[in-house]
């Protein structure tokens, strides 16, 4: 876990933020006249550029000053979980997703936002995608935060390494055609790996693309009648074949790597393939960060026993019922997910990097349509047939695609991902990882039946 932390304030310090992919420190005040927010966020490249663009805009526009805190992702769960769940009021606004949503409603902590949404004529509420609406919508149907960007999971692969080794990646690859092909990619380059897979241990990292593995596998983390199913069946197939492909051709360093770190690998030609989130194609195919720009190619998320496997995630800017300044707060939010903001980014940064996967007026435009060319349709469509209730081959007991939608998940995932990142490095037996998994995953499930 990296330590280096820094304090960023809108339009300061984002391009050593960016040099060294981490960032941190607790929220500040307001230095000088107005109202000011603070705002807790995750360290990934969208939120990198918000944090460069605000000050400029936003806060020119409004006189609102927004205090950034951004974290890496491990980081910014636990913070943002201990802040709202003690009701610490330290932040007015933070990132959470899918899964915190429906949960964190129920218990009452947060804000309601459709209502500020329908009052904004310029943020077209009806313009966002229907699953990103559902994910982030509370028992009520309301809408309880606001995507600042959408994602599935595709397969990235360098074409042009493909070419030279005559290879040819299938548009929907099974995961067996992928662990061939990184073989037969593995050192094409000096120092390149065959694939990039997340092996950092937490139920977001490690967790997700495993999780999505797991259910095209057959596999599941707990039968329709609430039987844990971690040490067995598909489940134990497909960690298995995760943990034995990234041993064999994965990256180095695998143990303490997510998204962060394989971003960086595929950026800088270290990996030939990397399956993840389909929000990284926006920085692969920036020349200004990415040494691969323009030679990445895209394909469907790998399957094994289903027709499809791509998770489905938003990160979203919610309010905690705590804050006191909910009107500035607000404010931040919706300028944050507009459809203004979104053309901000394409012709400050480049249209590439454009915080898609939640509006459908985004892959209408002509210039996004135009820079997102290899990978703006294959998003689009992953995101669409997602299907969080039925991810698998049998009944599931509550939804989620990557992760369990109960409160114990959050634990669990953590501390099964711990067991199996012990695995990749090879300090324990997968067999073994898993049985330790078992008796945690039964003794969640005893809560349930």
């Amino acid at each position: 876990m990296r330590s280096t932390r820094y304090v960023l304030t809108a339009g300061a310090a984002v391009t050593a933020l960016l040099a060294t992919a981490c960032a941190g420190a607790g929220a500040g005040g307001s230095s000088g006249g107005g109202e000011s927010i603070n705002v807790l966020m995750v360290g990934n490249p969208q939120m990198e550029d918000v944090a460069k663009l605000t000050k400029d805009t936003f806060t020119k526009d409004t006189g609102i000053k927004v205090n950034f805190t951004v974290l890496p992702e491990n980081e910014l769960r636990d913070k943002v979980t201990q802040d709202i769940a003690t009701q610490a009021g330290q932040y007015d606004v933070a990132t959470i997703g899918a899964y915190e949503v429906p949960i964190w409603e129920k218990n009452g902590w947060l804000h309601e936002l459709g209502s500020y949404a329908d009052k904004d004529k310029g943020f077209d509420k009806a313009d966002l995608l229907k699953p990103m609406v559902q994910s982030l919508s509370g028992s009520d149907g309301k809408l309880y935060a606001l995507p600042f960007y959408g994602e599935s999971s595709f397969l990235m692969y360098r074409k042009d390494v493909f070419a030279e080794k005559g290879l040819e990646m299938p548009e929907h690859p099974t995961w067996q055609q992928v662990a061939d092909l990184a073989a037969k990619a593995d050192g094409a380059r000096p120092g390149m790996n065959g694939i990039c897979l997340r092996g950092l241990p937490g139920w977001g990292e490690l967790g997700a693309p495993l999780t999505s593995m797991v259910n095209t596998f057959g596999g599941t983390w707990f039968t329709e009648e609430w039987k844990a199913q971690v040490n067995s069946g598909g489940f134990k197939d497909a960690t298995k074949f995760y943990v034995d492909l990234v041993r064999k051709h994965g990256e180095a360093g695998a143990a303490q790597a997510g998204y962060t770190e394989c971003l960086n690998a595929m950026s800088q030609g270290k990996v030939a393939m990397w399956y993840d989130a389909t929000a990284a194609a926006g920085a692969l195919e920036d020349p200004k960060t990415s040494k691969a720009a323009g030679k990445i190619g895209y394909a469907y998320a790998p399957v094994e026993k289903t027709n499809s496997s791509g998770w489905l995630w938003a990160w979203a800017w919610a309010m905690p019922k705590t804050t006191k300044k909910a009107d500035a707060a607000s404010k931040f939010m919706l300028w944050a997910s507009s459809k203004d903001y979104e053309k901000l980014v394409g012709e400050k940064l480049g249209w590439a990097r454009v915080p898609a996967g939640k509006r459908l007026s985004t892959y209408q435009l002509p210039e996004y349509k135009k820079a997102a060319a290899s990978f703006g349709d294959i998003t689009l469509e992953s995101i669409q047939q997602a299907d969080p209730a039925n991810p698998g081959v049998q009944p599931r007991p509550t939804v989620g695609i990557q992760f369990v939608a109960i409160p114990e998940f959050q634990d669990l995932g953590t501390k099964v991902t711990q067991e199996i990142s012990a695995a990749i490095v090879g300090k324990t037996s997968v067999d073994k990882a898993l049985d330790n998994g078992q008796k945690l995953a039964e003794e969640v499930a005893g809560n349930h039946r």
